[in-house]
C-alpha cells in the first residue's frame, strides 16, 4: 500500500477547495488540534446536514411561534407559551442526561392561566413523578435532565421578564376624544373604563387621572298649588397635576379632594339616571336622581322637590343638591345639599318655600352645584312666584367650557297670572311652570334638576313636573 504525506495544501485556482469525493465517502482528520476557518471566518453546515459529537452549550434553540395549546416539548428547544386564552399543559420529552428544555411566559398571563409541566412516563421533576405548576407572571424556566433519581431539574428561573413600559396610560371605554396631548373618555351611560397599561415612568403622577362625576338630577315637586324645583345631581371634579390645558370648576378637588391613581384593570362606570316626573296632580314630591360612580368616587343623586305642605311626608329631600321646599302658611325648608358630605362639597341646599298667611303657596328652587336654590317665603297676595334653581358649575374637562348640575326652578302659584316660575340654574336645570310657560325637565347628561309644576287648572301646566337630567362621567389623562 502506498502512502503520500502532505504537510500543507496550497491555494488552488478558484474559490472552492473540495476534500473528499462525494456521497458515501468519509474524510478523517486525525490530529490533537484541528482548526476550521480563519480569524473572522464563518464555519457553516451545509443545508440539511447535522452535527454530532460537539455537545450542547447549555442553551436552547428558541421556537418563536408562540404555543397556545397543549404540546410535547422537544429536547434542545425553548418555547414561548401564551396562556391568554386558557391554561396549557407542556409534556416534557423522555429524558436523557443533558437534555434541556426552556419555557417563557409569552404574554405575562401565567398568573391567571397557569402552565402545567408534566413528566414523560415514569420520568421525574425534582425527584418526584408529579406535575409541576408555573403560575408567576412573566416567569421563564429552564429544565435540564440530570438522572433517573432527580429527573428534570430547574437550573434557571426568572420571575419577572423584562418588558417595555409605555410612557403614558393606555385605556379604552366610553366615547373617546382628544384635546392636544390629552385623551378624554366620556360616559353618558353605564360602561367600563379599561386601563390596558399604565405609565412606566414618572410613577403615580402620570397615572393620576382627572375626572368629572355628575349624578342624576331630581324631578320637581307637583301640586294643585305649586311644586319645588328638583335638586341637581352631585358634582365632583378632580384635576390631576399633569392635566394642564383645561380650566377646572371652582369645585376642583385638587388639593384636598379624592385623587384616583389608576392601575391596569377594568373600572365599571355607573351613570345615574334623572328622577322620573310625576303627574301635575295630585300633590306629590319629586323623585330623587340616581348616583354616578367611578372607582372610589360616588356622586349622590339630587334631592326631590317638595310638594304641598299639608302633607309633611312630601317635603323636599336631601341629596347631592337638595330639592326646593314648598309651603303656604308653614315655611318648608329645602332639602339639604352635600348629603352625604364630601370635600369639596358636591352640591347645595334647596330654597325654602312658604310663610304666606293667606295660604297662597310659595315654592323654592332646587340647589345647584355652586349655589343654593332661591327661597320664596313671605306674604305674596294672590300667590307666590317660584324660586330660581341654584347655579351649576362650569368646567372644560371635556375640551370646551360646559356647565353641569344646575337646580330646577320652583313653580309659581298660578292662581295669579302675573307670577313667574323660577328659572332653572345654569347647568341644565329645568324651569318651574307658571301661567305663561310650561315646566321643563333637567337637560340630559348634565345632572340638572327638573322644574316644579302646579296644575291642572293652568293650561300651561297640565304636563308632568320636570324630570331630572341624567348624569355623566368624564375621565381625562395625558396620553402622549
Amino acid at each position: 500500500m502506498s502512502k503520500i504525506e502532505v504537510n500543507q495544501i496550497g491555494p488552488q485556482c478558484g474559490t472552492t477547495l473540495t476534500v473528499g469525493c462525494g456521497s458515501g465517502q468519509t474524510v478523517n482528520i486525525d490530529a490533537n488540534t484541528v482548526t476550521l476557518g480563519r480569524c473572522g471566518a464563518t464555519v457553516s453546515l451545509a443545508a440539511g446536514a447535522t452535527q454530532s459529537g460537539f455537545g450542547r452549550t447549555g442553551t436552547v434553540d428558541w421556537d418563536t411561534t408562540a404555543k397556545t395549546g397543549n404540546f410535547t416539548a422537544v429536547n434542545g428547544t425553548g418555547y414561548f407559551v401564551n396562556t391568554t386564552s386558557g391554561a396549557i399543559t407542556v409534556t416534557l420529552p423522555a429524558g436523557s442526561a443533558g437534555d434541556i428544555v426552556s419555557l417563557a411566559d409569552y404574554a405575562a398571563t401565567w398568573q391567571t392561566n397557569n402552565v402545567t409541566v408534566s413528566p414523560n412516563g415514569t420520568d421525574k421533576i425534582g425527584s418526584l413523578n408529579e406535575d409541576a405548576t408555573l403560575s408567576t407572571e412573566g416567569q421563564s424556566v429552564t429544565f435540564v435532565y440530570v438522572d433517573s433519581t432527580q429527573g428534570w431539574l430547574n437550573t434557571m428561573d426568572s420571575t419577572s421578564n423584562v418588558r417595555g413600559e409605555p410612557p403614558f396610560i393606555v385605556a379604552t371605554g366610553g366615547t373617546e376624544t382628544t384635546c392636544g396631548d390629552y385623551k378624554i373618555h366620556t360616559f353618558t351611560g353605564p360602561g367600563t373604563f379599561t386601563v390596558n397599561a399604565i405609565a412606566g415612568v414618572c410613577g403615580p403622577t402620570r397615572n393620576n387621572v382627572s375626572y368629572l362625576v355628575v349624578a342624576g338630577g331630581a324631578s320637581g315637586g307637583s301640586s294643585n298649588v305649586s311644586g319645588g324645583g328638583g335638586g341637581a345631581g352631585g358634582f365632583r371634579e378632580y384635576k390631576a397635576p399633569l392635566n394642564g390645558c383645561y380650566t377646572a370648576s371652582p369645585l376642583d378637588g385638587n388639593p384636598g379632594g379624592t385623587s384616583i391613581t389608576v392601575t391596569a384593570q377594568a373600572y365599571p362606570i355607573t351613570v345615574g339616571g334623572g328622577g322620573a316626573a310625576n303627574p301635575p296632580s295630585p300633590d306629590l314630591q319629586g323623585n330623587p336622581g340616581s348616583n354616578s360612580v367611578f372607582s372610589t368616587v360616588t356622586s349622590t343623586g339630587g334631592g326631590a322637590g317638595g310638594s304641598f305642605d299639608a302633607f309633611p311626608t312630601r317635603v323636599a329631600l336631601p341629596g347631592g343638591s337638595g330639592g326646593g321646599g314648598h309651603g303656604a302658611a308653614i315655611v318648608r325648608p329645602g332639602g339639604t345639599g352635600n348629603t352625604p358630605p364630601v370635600s369639596p362639597p358636591q352640591g347645595n341646599t334647596g330654597g325654602a318655600g312658604g310663610g304666606n298667611p293667606s295660604t297662597f303657596a310659595n315654592a323654592g328652587g332646587g340647589g345647584g352645584a355652586t349655589a343654593v336654590g332661591q327661597s320664596i317665603s313671605g306674604n305674596f297676595p294672590g300667590g307666590g312666584p317660584g324660586g330660581d334653581g341654584g347655579a351649576g358649575a362650569t368646567t372644560s374637562i371635556s375640551g370646551s367650557p360646559t356647565a353641569y348640575a344646575g337646580g330646577g326652578g320652583g313653580s309659581a302659584d298660578n292662581r295669579c297670572a302675573s307670577l313667574t316660575g323660577g328659572d332653572g340654574g345654569s347647568g341644565g336645570g329645568g324651569n318651574g311652570g307658571d301661567p305663561t310657560r310650561a315646566t321643563t325637565s333637567g337637560t340630559a347628561n348634565t345632572g340638572g334638576g327638573g322644574g316644579g309644576v302646579r296644575g291642572p287648572s293652568n293650561p300651561n301646566n297640565v304636563s308632568p313636573a320636570g324630570s331630572g337630567g341624567s348624569g355623566i362621567v368624564i375621565i381625562r389623562y395625558k396620553y402622549q
